[in-house]
């Protein structure tokens, strides 16, 4: 018996909800439901995933930016993943302290720092890579091939609706299908990183 009830009290005690049921408050929005859901589930793959290279969810993003583009000051960094200045300063020294990125003062603007991917870092791209590849496959073997293109295309159309909402609050990268957004980061909890 529960310490809220008295031991003679022989009210039925209502069952546990079912977990898998839809929650009342979503059921108006089961698409946006299941996006969230799917969205968990792809984080929790991709940092099982990422772990095997040493990294946690959300710093690959960092590290692909620096090999694609190079020498980064951090403030365009933090621009262009779109996450909170601390998030990425803390994902930055994790970084730093495993050898792959250097920071440095910016010859053009001693105020500002650059960010550089270090040559340590070579070996962790195939890394990286191989565990991009990993939760790819995984996260679509049960589609069929023309099944993954339309996937791909009506998230695409998902995105940019989000996009045109998020321009609002000047939250969205200028185009949904830029490569910008192909960076975009954001953290679901900073605790991860």
């Amino acid at each position: 018996m529960s310490a809220d009830r008295p031991a003679d009290d022989r009210r039925p005690v209502p069952a546990a909800p079912d977990c898998a049921a839809t929650p009342s408050a979503a059921r108006g929005g089961p698409v946006s439901l299941a996006l969230s859901r799917v969205a968990r589930l792809h984080r929790v793959a991709a940092g099982r995933f990422l772990k095997a290279a040493g990294l946690y969810p959300g710093q690959e993003f960092v590290m692909m930016y620096l090999w694609d583009r190079g020498p980064t000051r951090q403030s365009e960094l933090i621009k262009a993943l779109e996450l909170d200045p601390s998030t990425v300063t803390k994902m930055l020294q994790r970084l730093e302290h495993g050898g792959y990125v250097r920071r440095s003062p910016d010859p053009a603007d001693r105020r500002a720092v650059l960010v550089e991917a270090t040559s340590a870092s070579c070996e962790l791209h195939d890394a990286v890579a191989e565990a991009w590849q990993d939760l790819e496959r995984h996260s679509l073997a049960g589609l069929a091939p023309d099944e993954r293109d339309e996937l791909a295309r009506l998230l695409g159309k998902v995105e940019g609706s989000l996009c045109g909402l998020a321009r609002e609050t000047q939250e969205c990268p200028p185009q949904a299908a830029s490569e910008e957004s192909a960076f975009s980061a954001r953290s679901t909890s900073a605790a991860e990183l």
